[in-house]
């Protein structure tokens, strides 16, 4: 079973769009969670977004594609 990428961000962040731009250039396709629906979410992640996750593992923005391979190898 492959573990799921999730990119966390918001609706109306441009970096987001950026890091999502990123993952579909690869042909990735991420489980997108908008942290402003979720206290804890925007506690955690509201100063570092978008970040990549996967596994156990993130990927704080700015990130590229040789980094989000790198993430997911």
């Amino acid at each position: 079973m492959q573990a799921v990428v999730i990119l966390y961000g918001t609706a109306c962040c441009h970096l987001c769009a950026e890091a999502d731009a990123v993952l579909h250039s690869l042909g990735i396709a991420a489980l997108h969670i908008d942290i402003a629906d979720d206290d804890d979410l925007l506690e955690l992640y509201g100063t570092r977004i978008p970040v990549l996750r996967h596994a156990d593992a993130e990927l704080c923005w700015p990130f590229d594609a040789e980094a989000v391979m790198r993430l997911l190898a």
